[in-house]
């Protein structure tokens, strides 16, 4: 089973890239294929229309095929004013934008059909991102994801993770690791 890993922030020292990181080695350790990528290594701008019509970009092209290849995901979700962050509005509206001139890209959920996908997400709030998770459950829905229904939002995540950036608490590892489990367990089944 190939899954995909990645935070919708690319700040620094975001709390939801380093819950990815921490998320990509629990599934390494239990012996998955993992592909963690960071959003800000890939040149993707603001969807534009117009931009679209003068080409898709590279690196967009290069996002679709990432996610069409990986048939499980984990996205790790910042919370801003309660809801996703437009970083990641941003990427799931061009990975299913239709390349009208390629025609392997026409179909615009080729990218997500049938992708089993765990949501976690960090805030230093006492919520730790869970309304962000309400949001971004229907958005991915309605591009045909399998939402798990297991999830976990890490609360207080200023305090969760050591200087080496790994989780502090044993309980919030056993709550990443549920969730790396439901969703390899799901997307084995689904991929079959």
């Amino acid at each position: 089973m190939k899954l995909l890993i990645f935070a919708g922030c690319t700040r620094q020292n975001s709390f939801n890239r380093k819950l990815a990181q921490v998320t990509a080695e629990l599934a390494r350790a239990s012996g998955t294929e993992v592909t963690h990528i960071e959003l800000a290594d890939l040149d993707i701008p603001m969807y534009n229309a117009d931009l679209e019509a003068k080409g898709t970009p590279p690196d967009v092209m290069k996002l679709k095929q990432l996610m069409f290849e990986h048939p499980a995901w984990i996205i790790c979700s910042p919370e801003y004013n309660a809801s996703y962050s437009a970083l990641l509005k941003n990427t799931i509206d061009w990975a299913s934008s239709p390349v009208k001139s390629d025609p392997a890209w026409t179909d615009e959920f080729k990218f997500s059909r049938g992708k089993v996908v765990g949501i976690l997400s960090a805030s230093p709030g006492a919520l730790g991102g869970l309304r962000s998770q309400s949001h971004l459950a229907p958005l991915l829905l309605n591009v045909e994801c399998w939402v798990a229904p297991r999830n976990f939002a890490l609360g207080h995540a200023g305090e969760a993770f050591d200087a080496q950036g790994r989780l502090v608490n044993n309980a919030h590892q056993k709550n990443v690791q549920a969730v790396i489990d439901q969703v390899l367990f799901a997307g084995s089944r689904l991929a079959a």
